[in-house]
């Protein structure tokens, strides 16, 4: 999959997620290029676009924590349950170095599962997770 690719995708899955949930599940997104050296942003939709940059290094350390010692591959996925404000709450591998990092600025993953229709915004998430595993951000 292209970046143009990936970036329609991960704004239909959002939109199906938003659908199910009857409001959003997640208000900001950032697809991530990760290498040794430096990463690079490749796409960014929120409400923070001045200044998300500046902190997303402070803004990844609770999701990093669930994601220390993982091995993730092409597809898994992780959240950070009690990760607050503009801490990002969940993340999935696109591919063999992107991730899509969501965030609900407001709240936490905790209070997102407490409505009953998370579990049907689940749904587009997972099959992203399944689409991407066959044909991963390049």
């Amino acid at each position: 999959m292209n970046l143009a690719d990936a970036r329609t995708t991960v704004i239909q899955t959002l939109g199906r997620m938003n659908s199910a949930y009857g409001q959003p599940v997640f208000d900001e997104w950032v697809l991530v290029k990760v290498a040794q050296e430096e990463g690079a942003i490749l796409a960014y939709d929120g409400p923070r676009a001045e200044k998300y940059q500046r902190r997303f290094k402070s803004d990844m350390a609770p999701l990093q924590v669930e994601m220390t010692g993982r091995n993730m591959a092409v597809g898994d996925f992780e959240f950070a349950p009690n990760a607050h404000g503009a801490h990002f709450d969940a993340c999935i591998r696109l591919g063999p170095r992107a991730y899509l990092f969501c965030n609900h600025t407001t709240r936490t993953m905790t209070e997102i599962r407490q409505d009953p229709r998370w579990l049907a915004a689940q749904k587009p998430f997972l099959d992203l997770a399944t689409k991407v595993r066959s044909d991963p951000l390049e």
